[in-house]
């Protein structure tokens, strides 16, 4: 999605301030918000990428203007509801009006304590990969109306493959519950005045992980 999320290469924004000593959380409720989104993708309510898509759909005044775990909060609400897990009655009442949604399974604390909070992402290939470190490639200029990884500062240019990661769930699938849809995700690299132009810092590169439908091989536009 082109949205104000997406603040790779934007300017303007002001100093990043440091917070020394910063705490894991702020307050008690940050922690039960990430314990919830946890518990909820665990449970295959929804996956990481719909929680991300969710954040990405609020309104460009409500991200800015919220706080990280506040954003969480916020796109936990709209997966209840939009999930069926919860109806905005409910939300609003501060507890339940009818019984719940069954669900796949319930994170327990043994869980917690084995690490299986948390399942891999790396699925089996359904055919080779179409490149390979060395290879020159161009990230696609496209603009998804939903959720994608490739950042906007990035499409349209010029890149070198550096490492093959294998394959993995596509987030832009996932994100709208249309399945894993397994593609390679490939390093590249691309150099910094190919991303900013001439002045830019000739000793800077970025390394961006793109999935291969986000890319082309470079020669298509030579």
């Amino acid at each position: 999605m082109d949205g104000i999320h997406d603040l790779g290469g934007m300017d303007g924004f002001g100093r990043i301030d440091i917070e020394p000593n910063e705490p894991v959380f702020h307050a008690g409720w940050e922690g039960r918000v990430l314990a919830m989104q946890r518990a909820m993708m665990y449970a295959g309510a929804w996956s990481i990428d719909m929680l991300r898509c969710a954040q990405e759909r609020l309104p460009p005044q409500v991200y800015l203007g919220a706080s990280y775990y506040e954003r969480w909060a916020l796109a936990t609400e709209c997966n209840v509801v939009e999930r069926g897990c919860g109806g905005a009655d409910e939300l609003a009442a501060g507890h339940s009006l009818r019984p719940g949604k069954p669900l796949a399974r319930t994170l327990t604390a043994t869980a917690v304590g084995e690490g299986l909070i948390r399942g891999g992402f790396e699925r089996a290939a359904r055919g080779p990969a179409r490149f390979a470190p060395g290879d020159r490639v161009r990230a696609k200029n496209i603009h998804p109306p939903t959720h994608t990884r490739l950042p906007r500062y990035a499409r349209g240019h010029v890149g070198t493959v550096e490492r093959l990661h294998g394959c993995h769930v596509y987030p832009d699938s996932s994100a709208i519950d249309q399945g894993d849809d397994p593609q390679w995700l490939y390093a590249v690299r691309f150099d910094g005045r190919e991303l900013w132009g001439p002045t830019a810092d000739p000793t800077v590169s970025v390394s961006v992980d793109a999935f291969e439908p986000y890319l082309e091989p470079a020669l298509e536009h030579v």
